[in-house]
């Protein structure tokens, strides 16, 4: 096996432990959370699935971008949130139960949610392709469902077990990413360099900011809620990104289209970054409040 073939094995894998330690560390209240919290629910759905989809679309259509940039665009605002988003979003300050049962709920919404979405964007675009439930739902299976349900299984099962495993498992998971996501990004970095200096890296800028406003806003009265709706606002699966990208193109492992869905990843990380350290800020400033007014009310 070529390096070529192995290194998206490695990358699966590593999402894989990366769910599995997040799971470790979950309860089956954590993952359905959202469930039971309608309103939250509603909101965040308006704010992933409803408005940010609508400001993607208005994006392309307003900018002259090259056409695998677009389909790139469109595919990652109708995509559900990625797999490792909640370890980011719980060390910048947010809840964690929010910030699992948004994974669960949103995943699942996806199976219905981005084919009918893609529906509705291709036949404005006048595209051909589509994408069923059931290649939706497998890609939700294999990154998310099972690897948390093994690890929310371990922790009620098996919680000192689960205890002692979470955090070097998700260790490995990082590591694992890191090392097989460098290769993959020195290996398209001539297509990605191609997308640079036309406009293009502003154009994501932009749509990772307003993302990251949106769910701010929509987020609710709780700071830590407002975190996680926010940075998950504008993260996606890249994953489902890339299947809606090959059902739009009708070709499988397109450059042009992979290219522009890992510039993404790696322009919204780095503008995620300053709102991440505000968060944590914020997040340390508003606890040690708490933990003081307590001490005195003692």
């Amino acid at each position: 096996m070529d390096l070529a073939a192995l290194l998206p094995l490695v990358i699966k894998a590593s999402i894989v432990l990366i769910v599995l330690g997040l799971g470790l560390n979950a309860s089956w209240q954590d993952a359905t959370h959202l469930f039971r919290n309608p309103g939250l629910l509603i909101r965040s759905v308006l704010a992933m699935n409803v408005i940010m989809p609508l400001v993607v679309a208005g994006l392309v259509v307003a900018f002259d971008l090259p056409i695998a940039v677009k389909i790139a665009l469109v595919a990652l605002a109708i995509s559900p949130v990625p797999p490792i988003l909640p370890k980011k979003e719980l060390k910048a300050g947010g809840d964690a139960p929010y910030a699992i049962g948004l994974l669960v709920a949103i995943a699942a919404l996806a199976i219905v949610t981005v084919p009918i979405t893609f529906t509705a964007f291709a036949r404005v675009f006048e595209r051909t392709g589509a994408i069923g439930p059931l290649a939706v739902a497998k890609i939700m299976a294999t990154s998310i469902f099972a690897p948390l349900a093994i690890g929310m299984a371990l922790h009620h099962w098996a919680p000192v077990l689960a205890a002692k495993i979470a955090r070097p498992v998700g260790i490995l998971g990082t590591l694992l990413l890191v090392v097989s996501a460098l290769p993959l990004a020195v290996a398209f970095w001539p297509d990605i360099r191609a997308l640079i200096g036309n406009g293009t890296v502003l154009i994501i800028a932009a749509m990772g900011s307003i993302g990251l406003g949106i769910g701010h806003l929509l987020g609710g009265p709780r700071p830590d809620d407002r975190t996680v709706l926010a940075l998950s606002t504008a993260s996606r699966h890249p994953a489902v990104a890339l299947a809606v990208a090959a059902s739009a193109t009708g070709t499988t492992g397109s450059r042009p289209e992979l290219a522009a869905v890992l510039l993404y990843l790696i322009v919204a990380g780095l503008v995620s970054v300053p709102y991440v350290v505000w968060r944590k800020r914020q997040s340390i400033a508003s606890h040690s409040s708490a933990t003081l007014a307590t001490r005195n009310l003692k």
